[in-house]
């Protein structure tokens, strides 16, 4: 349907990257006199850690969660509170700038990556919960939030609210976490609800004091996100603390939209990929006498890097495009994601998607482009492989999301609809 004007959105900045070798920083992390609240702060913040976290990945991997002292580098740069609305004294960074912030931090160490795009979920889910729930349960603005979203849980109606039990997997951030959203089938009197047609499920959220964290996070990647299993048993949660995507109770506008907590994934993979690329062309220039002999002489190394960054570039493009035409439409007077085209919608979960096989093809390739010197530790280019082809298993990176987008494009059925900000 037409729709007025639109507001441009900020194009995003490219991602600041040293030239060579990453430096060797010094402890402790570089924080901020005070936590930054403006976009243009925060990613510069991220930039800043960034060779800091780089210098800790072997860390984080073996401890399998986030370091105590790293959450709190990365809460000190803002980057929890990105999704928080001006209304609360929060930054509200569009979708575009949470992602930047999101890939500067990857570029340093991709668990951190993920477990800051998955913390900083709270300021999202605070649109779908009354105002004055939200801002009980959120008193500060860096409080975390992880979960699984999927409804794996069985809430039982009771008076006032629901009765929570259940086991879920892939609580990313969990170890650090404030609170946890859950996916929940309701039940009503032992009976699944409604008596008739599709089971309701819905999502409740639980203070982490009440969840039992289950050491599962044993992985090919991505170690350091710490993303256990949990559960939860027979606990109360009041109806206030409960919501659905298909139902906003805070302001409306682009942030306020079913699939808001998808946008700003691709930053992980893009920031990982070109972390591995600024890694290889380091270690060739190293390699390499004056006027360039030597590694950067060599044919194959010439070609295959100039192939991967044209995938980067491409492909980062693609994420990013998708965004922000996203976001001049919803930025516009009552524009709503219906307002975009079948290839517009479509286009937001494919370039999330290719983001993520791209980086896992282009660390496949530099891995062999390395030979013998990618097997050894401490290396950094055998993590990032590790943490693509982890990353990579989510359902934002599975064939579920082609078969939605596609199904969408032909007036079909997605399997996955959410995908697409569809809730009906």
């Amino acid at each position: 349907m037409p729709h007025p004007t639109p507001i441009a959105a900020p194009a995003p900045a490219a991602v600041a990257r040293p030239a060579g070798p990453v430096p060797v920083p010094a402890a402790p992390a570089p924080v901020p006199a005070e936590v930054p609240n403006t976009a243009a702060d925060i990613l510069a913040a991220a930039r800043e850690l960034a060779p800091w976290l780089r210098e800790r990945g072997e860390q984080i991997e073996r401890a399998r969660r986030l370091p105590p002292e790293v959450v709190e580098a990365v809460r000190a740069t803002g980057a929890f509170r990105m999704g928080f609305a001006r209304s609360w004294g929060g930054p509200e960074l569009s979708s575009i700038e949470q992602t930047e912030v999101v890939e500067a931090l990857a570029y340093g160490d991709p668990s951190a990556g993920w477990a800051a795009m998955i913390g900083m979920d709270s300021g999202l889910y605070a649109a779908f919960l009354d105002e004055a729930v939200a801002k009980e349960m959120f008193p500060r603005l860096d409080m975390t939030t992880a979960g699984l979203l999927f409804p794996t849980g069985r809430a039982e109606r009771v008076p006032g609210g629901y009765r929570l039990s259940g086991r879920w997997q892939f609580g990313s951030g969990i170890t650090h976490a404030d609170w946890v959203i859950s996916g929940a089938f309701v039940f009503e009197d032992g009976a699944a609800y409604p008596a008739e047609g599709a089971q309701d499920s819905i999502l409740l959220m639980v203070p982490a004091a009440q969840v039992e964290v289950i050491d599962t996070w044993h992985t090919t990647g991505l170690a350091g996100s710490g993303s256990c299993d949990y559960a939860i048993e027979e606990v109360f949660v009041p109806e206030g603390r409960t919501l659905t995507f298909d139902t906003v109770r805070g302001a409306a506008g682009p942030l306020a939209q079913p699939e808001v907590h998808m946008r700003n994934m691709p930053g992980v993979p893009l920031g990982t990929a070109r972390a591995a690329l600024d890694w290889v062309r380091a270690q060739v220039a190293a390699k390499s006498g004056p006027g360039g002999s030597g590694w950067a002489d060599n044919w194959r190394m010439q070609v295959t890097l100039a192939e991967c960054e044209a995938d980067f570039h491409a492909t980062r493009q693609g994420v990013y495009g998708a965004l922000r035409r996203q976001w001049e439409v919803l930025s516009a007077p009552g524009g709503t994601l219906d307002d975009l085209t079948p290839e517009e919608r479509a286009a937001l979960p494919l370039s999330r998607l290719h983001a993520f096989r791209t980086a896992r093809s282009i660390l496949t390739r530099l891995y062999d482009l390395m030979q013998t010197a990618s097997v050894y530790r401490p290396n950094p280019l055998d993590r990032w492989l590790r943490d693509t082809m982890t990353m990579c298993q989510h359902v934002v990176a599975q064939d579920k999301i082609l078969q939605s987008a596609g199904a969408h494009l032909l007036g079909s059925r997605p399997g996955f609809p959410l995908s697409l900000g569809i809730t009906s």
